[in-house]
């Protein structure tokens, strides 16, 4: 048997640790040439749509660098659990130098088939992947499958290249290591874990510090408190888990009514060795957990408002606004060409028209007033509430009222109150005031400045304005969507940008923009929480031997498969569960954070992203939960 056989029949033999490694270096391989695949389409580059592809290139160099220090600590995890293996090779007579060099090739031989199946994978999923990101990031035409020669040749150096790195890192830390070290494996005597007291009481004290002020800032404040507050909870982190995690176990095990309580004692007596050991996986798997949550809720939460603020605040399909000189040949010629592109693409419309005039009151901006007809005729085609006014009543009507707008609605605050107090002075002597109680938030006039409604009768006599705009909306009554964007994208070059505003269109191009964002910010993610979750099926397989032997001797003195599996699972679920719901504590107050500072409710958003990686996170659980059990039932 040659040395390359001896090598490749090593992988054979460990196929169990090797199987975890082997998979999640292919799952990242996949995701990776996903990624080129969409960056070097042909269909993206005559879209021009260079955004996507700057964005998938970059999320593709984002995964290739997280890759790197991902199979580093892999390999590091399967080396630390064969390193007795290795102690036992040098005695019977293997070089130092020979067992680097069969780490190397076993590195390298599951690398290639890694990278091989990961590219074979992903051209395999590529036509459904291709299908889903059509939907998700707008674009005209599809995005057929092709052959994508360009990103098989690069992720195929990019992943031949990390794992050749990785192999030659890996034997120079193996070239530290010692005979007696390896022998001894990870069997070495830990003693009992300490923590002290007073790094616990910080841990707690930073990481609620860090809460309070996290949920407390409003507005812009928001982003001046995130780089100390994200400071201050990763330290608060990794203290909670290297200090307070234990402190908080060997509380526990003092109290004897639940320590001795059934087969609690077992649990306890192994917990504060396993929060000792793995703290820095826990920390790890914590933050990066935290940002998988933070940047998909994030983007899902921007992509609902902005989404959801375009189609709540733009009441009608197409609103053309004259600014200034009205009545004019370029208003006539424009209304011409809105109804001939119209009558072209065969859609039916409802329409109204307003003047607007701005009146010059005690205020330092004119102010808008409509008559009551004006409004109600508004109000009709839109479909909301017509208004009612009392003789010699007038109302203040204010844009902002939905949760999206919040900073908006902020900001206009003070100008409410400030027009509520303002007088409207007629010309026949009498004045009419609003008072406190004739307010209301109402989209029925495209104008975002508060404005006053008052009676026909009224409106007769106010003075000459000092500027009179105009207002056409047209809402469809028989219309395809699909030619209501193109209509909405043709009158907008062709009339102006600022005059004319079409909401679909909108909805349709902020698609286009957000949608490869979003896109890319959930692969990311997926590929950040896939990686935590890998992070602890490692730390939990490198102890397996370990545990093996530990419950055989606690069954050889009466523990039942009962009682066995009641404290693999105990155990599973705190080792699986403690990382995850601290992340999903910072994710929310992140989160919630993220919502002040656009002072917006997300809580449906938030809540969504968070609860749907917990119950990933749940299945991903009993999965590896049964292995596991199966494993120490079958050495038991």
């Amino acid at each position: 048997m040659t040395f390359r056989q001896f090598a490749f029949n090593n992988v054979l033999r460990n196929k169990r640790i090797y199987a975890a490694y082997f998979l999640s270096s292919l799952f990242t391989v996949m995701v990776f040439f996903t990624f080129a695949i969409f960056a070097f389409h042909p269909s993206l580059a005559a879209e021009n749509i260079s955004h996507a592809q700057t964005g998938m290139t970059v999320s593709g160099g984002i995964i290739y660098v997280f890759s790197f220090f991902f199979v580093l600590y892999s390999m590091g995890s399967f080396l630390q659990s064969r390193k007795k293996e290795f102690g036992l090779l040098v005695m019977q007579g293997m070089s130092l130098r020979q067992v680097r060099s069969m780490v190397f090739l076993e590195n390298m031989l599951i690398g290639f088939l890694a990278t091989v199946g990961g590219i074979g994978l992903g051209l395999l999923f590529a036509k459904g992947i291709l299908l889903t990101a059509e939907t998700v990031i707008t674009i005209k035409t599809a995005l057929p499958f092709y052959f994508p020669r360009e990103a098989i040749v690069v992720t195929l150096l990019s992943f031949l290249l990390l794992f050749l790195v990785i192999s030659f890192s890996i034997t120079l830390l193996l070239r530290k290591s010692k005979l007696q070290r390896m022998i001894k494996g990870d069997v070495q005597s830990k003693g009992e874990p300490k923590a002290s007291v007073f790094l616990a009481t910080l841990a707690v004290l930073l990481l609620a510090g860090g809460y309070v002020v996290s949920v407390n800032v409003q507005g812009a404040v928001v982003v001046l408190a995130l780089l100390p507050v994200v400071l201050v909870v990763t330290i608060g982190t990794y203290l909670f888990f290297t200090q307070a995690s234990v402190f908080l176990v060997r509380l526990l095990k003092r109290r004897k009514s639940l320590f001795w309580k059934k087969t609690t004692m077992l649990l306890f007596s192994d917990l504060a060795f396993r929060m000792k050991d793995n703290a820095r996986t826990f920390f790890l798997v914590s933050i990066i957990s935290t940002v998988a949550f933070s940047a998909i809720g994030t983007l899902y939460g921007l992509q609902s408002l902005l989404l959801g603020g375009i189609e709540e605040d733009n009441p009608y399909t197409f609103n053309y606004k004259v600014n200034g000189d009205i009545n004019s040949p370029t208003e006539d010629n424009n209304l011409d060409l809105i109804k001939k592109t119209l009558d072209r693409y065969n859609i039916q419309t409802e329409s109204a028209y307003a003047q607007l005039n701005y009146y010059e009151l005690d205020l330092n901006r004119a102010i808008l007033i409509i008559p009551l007809s004006v409004y109600n005729e508004f109000a009709q085609l839109s479909g909301q509430s017509p208004l009612t006014l009392g003789t010699n009543k007038v109302t203040v009507v204010t844009y902002y009222d939905s949760p999206s707008q919040g900073m908006l609605r902020f900001a206009e605050d003070d100008l409410v109150s400030k027009v509520q107090a303002s007088v409207i002075e007629l010309t026949n002597g009498q004045s009419l005031m609003p008072g406190d109680e004739t307010v209301i938030a109402s989209k029925v006039i495209p104008e975002t400045n508060p404005y006053f409604v008052v009676s026909d009768e009224a409106f007769q006599h106010l003075p000459t304005p000092v500027q009179s705009n105009a207002t056409y909306v047209w809402n469809t009554t028989d219309a395809k969507k699909q030619d209501v964007i193109q209509v909405g994208g043709e009158l907008k070059e062709k009339v102006g940008p600022l005059d004319f505003a079409a909401v679909d269109y909108e909805l349709y191009a902020l698609g286009q923009t957000f949608g490869p964002i979003l896109f890319v910010g959930l692969f990311i993610g997926i590929v950040f929480f896939v990686s935590a979750g890998s992070f602890l099926y490692f730390r939990l397989y490198t102890d397996l031997d370990s545990d093996k032997e530990k419950f055989k001797a606690i069954a050889k003195i009466g523990l039942t498969n009962k009682e066995l599996n009641k404290v693999i699972t105990r155990q599973t679920a705190i080792l699986f569960f403690a990382p995850i719901a601290v992340a999903l504590i910072h994710g929310a107050v992140a989160l919630t954070a993220m919502a002040n500072g656009f002072k917006a409710n997300l809580t449906v958003q938030s809540g969504t992203v968070l609860v749907a990686f917990l119950v990933i996170q749940v299945i991903y659980f009993l999965i590896v939960r049964y292995l596991y059990t199966r494993q120490i039932q079958a050495a038991v």
